[in-house]
């Protein structure tokens, strides 16, 4: 099944990611075809995280100074709790979130992972799930917040936990395979 052939996507993460919301969603995008790079605020690793402990060291491709999501077809925004507080601080990850809201380009954020898009300023009339916690960030950025597996609004994949990261991935995938969507 090489439905994403050809196609590039971009996970954003920093230290402090839940490791299984990155390595998971990876291993289904590369198998489904697409090349994968994993983008951070600096070189070298990233500190993955099995909720409170520390796991495995993930080797950065590229930092957000060396991207644009004109460069990638989609975006995967791995939750955990640290890793998207310090995102959200970070002007270019921000930014280079935003940019691909703009471009219309399918987005998968999983758990903690909204939370990024709050400060995005991109939830606006939109249908998220989450993990409960931030629920009334969301709610208070503009988008209407609901209990489910995933959800899906208009090339926004969202998730709440790990759980759901079987109907994640899926999801994901489809859309990545569909491309931009209609503003």
């Amino acid at each position: 099944m090489a439905e994403l052939s050809g196609k590039t996507i971009a996970f954003l993460a920093t230290d402090g990611f839940e490791q299984v919301e990155l390595t998971e969603p990876w291993e289904a995008i590369k198998k489904a075809g697409a090349k994968v790079e994993l983008i951070s605020l600096e070189n070298g690793q990233i500190q993955g995280m099995n909720h409170d402990d520390k796991a495995d060291m993930f080797d950065v491709d590229k930092t957000v100074d060396e991207v644009s999501s004109s460069d990638y077809d989609g975006l995967v925004l791995p939750g955990g709790v640290a890793n998207p507080d310090k995102l959200r601080t970070n002007d270019k990850a921000v930014d280079f979130v935003r940019s691909f809201f703009i471009e219309s380009k399918p987005v998968a954020a999983i758990c903690h992972g909204p939370w990024t898009l709050v400060e995005a300023d991109v939830l606006k009339d939109r249908t998220v799930t989450s993990y409960p916690s931030i629920k009334t960030d969301l709610i208070n950025a503009g988008a209407t917040w609901v209990d489910e597996e995933v959800h899906c609004d208009n090339g926004l994949v969202t998730s709440r936990n790990p759980d759901d990261l079987p109907a994640f991935c899926s999801k994901a995938v489809e859309e990545f395979a569909e491309g931009v969507h209609a503003g």
